[in-house]
């Protein structure tokens, strides 16, 4: 009787345990997270050995047979995002902060720069942005790898062809919390760069901000650089834009609550992100200047009287996004195919997910300012929660899915070469989509 009593006392710490790991990690203190991403990565890493000694067929598939996944780059610590420079491929990762070099297709073994990061949490090495020689690095600065932040900073560097040298410090940004720190980055047609920075988390969470504040959509509180998307280097006189005379005029999107996805669309250069929400309604968004995407108010389509709490800020104007998944799914990277090699979906556009390892796809309309669906359940623009034999699931995605089983996508990329790229930071690998 007594056995009968113990083992459900342990096993039910083990499930409580395993579900804050995986709904809410942000409730578990880094020394106990740490070690779980070590053992994570070890075992894909030797996952991903083992498939390539014995011809495990893999898991990462697109929906359409006219095309095959290989992996491309494998043995990487945890990738965040990569950029083409020339024939050359520069990859990022979060907590080792080193920038590895692709080049011929294989991984160099030494890295092109050493940064050294903060580790905890969304913390780290976490995006670049190439502009003909000029490399753009954002990262959550600190004393050591893994020791104390103190700032999440964007720096460039010149690229000689084999490392990364000269830095200069662009851009600092709020670095209160070791959660949302965005990371996403893009250049437009202009070649204006530009990255987003999450909301800090807060609320008054531990290791979080104290408080959402003005750019949260907040009528109280300062302007802290957080939850916005910034134009780099707008003022060479201003390294923290919160301090500038006119700290709006730095911002071209605010009320963003975390992103890890900027794209510029290479046919009108306009600008597209990925949002992630809390529990629910994770977004993409046509990001025009002067883009409230309304956090903390609202994620997904708002109500009117949702709208009218969204206080005025300058001239940001709130938009709906354009598609939300009502259930989250973190979608991550997003990129638009512009290659003849993919000409079944040229300048359709491509996102990937963190939760479920997929890739979506979405037809823009001729103007290529909304999204166009031809299944009736998505004419609204949301994945909807449908509930079936008592359990809750999506309505049916299947127009949309373009390829599963990618594990966590941090980036996706149009290749230089007319291929695409993906990356994910649990498989520690980059694979490339191309045509049988």
């Amino acid at each position: 009787m007594k056995k009968k009593i113990i083992i459900p006392l342990i096993i039910i710490p083990i499930l409580i345990f395993g579900a804050i790991a995986y709904k809410a990690p942000s409730m578990l203190p880094n020394e106990v997270l740490e070690p779980i991403r070590s053992l994570k990565d070890f075992t894909q890493e030797l996952t991903r050995t083992t498939e390539r000694s014995i011809g495990v067929p893999l898991k990462a598939q697109v929906i359409d047979d006219n095309f095959r996944v290989e992996e491309f780059v494998t043995g990487l610590n945890q990738p965040t995002q990569m950029a083409f420079i020339g024939n050359d491929i520069l990859v990022l990762e979060k907590n080792q902060g080193k920038v590895r070099l692709v080049r011929e297709g294989i991984l160099q073994p030494e890295p092109v720069l050493d940064v050294e990061v903060g580790t905890n949490n969304e913390s780290g090495l976490l995006g670049i942005a190439v502009l003909d020689s000029t490399v753009y690095l954002y990262f959550t600065e600190a004393e050591k790898d893994g020791g104390q932040t103190f700032a999440n900073n964007v720096y460039a560097y010149t690229w000689d062809g084999n490392t990364l040298n000269n830095p200069v410090l662009i851009n600092t940004l709020s670095s209160e919390s070791s959660w949302h720190n965005g990371g996403g980055m893009t250049v437009n047609k202009e070649g204006i760069v530009y990255v987003v920075i999450g909301d800090q988390m807060g609320g008054g969470r531990p290791d979080t901000k104290n408080e959402f504040t003005l750019l949260q959509n907040h009528e109280k509180g300062e302007i802290d650089d957080s939850g916005v998307i910034v134009h780099v280097g707008l003022d060479n006189n201003v390294i923290q834009p919160k301090l500038a005379k006119d700290p709006l005029s730095h911002y071209y999107a605010i009320g963003i609550r975390n992103s890890f996805g900027l794209a510029i669309d290479p046919m009108t250069g306009n600008m597209w992100d990925t949002e992630n929400g809390p529990e629910n309604f994770d977004e993409i968004n046509l990001v025009l200047p002067k883009f409230n995407s309304g956090w903390a108010v609202v994620m997904g389509p708002a109500t009117e009287k949702q709208i009218s709490e969204i206080p005025p800020l300058g001239d940001f104007q709130y938009n709906d996004p354009q598609f939300s998944w009502e259930r989250t799914v973190t979608p991550t990277g997003l990129t638009f195919i512009d290659s003849e090699l993919f000409s079944k979906y040229k300048n359709e556009m491509l996102v990937g997910t963190c939760n479920f390892g997929q890739l979506f796809k979405f037809k823009l309309n001729e103007d290529r300012n909304q999204l166009i669906f031809d299944t009736d359940h998505l004419q609204d623009h949301i994945a909807n929660l449908t509930i079936e034999s008592g359990q809750k699931d999506f309505e049916s995605l299947d127009e949309i899915v373009f390829g599963t089983g990618f594990g966590c996508i941090t980036d996706v990329e149009m290749g230089s070469d007319g291929l695409l790229y993906v990356v994910s930071i649990t498989d520690n690998s980059i694979y490339k989509i191309l045509p049988k």
